[in-house]
């Protein structure tokens, strides 16, 4: 994987806890928990927008799309 140095402005007070978190949790470096961080934000906008695009699904509709066809499998299959 390739990386790329940024920088980046942050306020005082946010930068010392920053630096007690990194203390605290044994990360290696500033710079590996401001990178997960950005990943753990990213992939919850990301989870977000998939969960706002599936609202607008109309749920009958998909329902009916799944079981189409299903009537003609469900009498070929072995009963349990």
């Amino acid at each position: 994987m390739s990386v790329a140095k940024v920088a980046i402005t942050l306020d005082q007070g946010l930068l010392l806890e920053l630096d007690r978190l990194v203390r605290q949790h044994g990360f290696p470096s500033r710079s590996r928990i401001i990178q997960q961080a950005v990943e753990e934000k990213v992939a919850r906008i990301e989870s977000n927008r998939l969960a706002r695009e599936c609202d607008k699904l109309d749920s009958r509709f998909e329902q009916a799309m799944a079981e189409e066809g299903m009537g003609e499998e469900m009498e070929s299959w072995p009963a349990y």
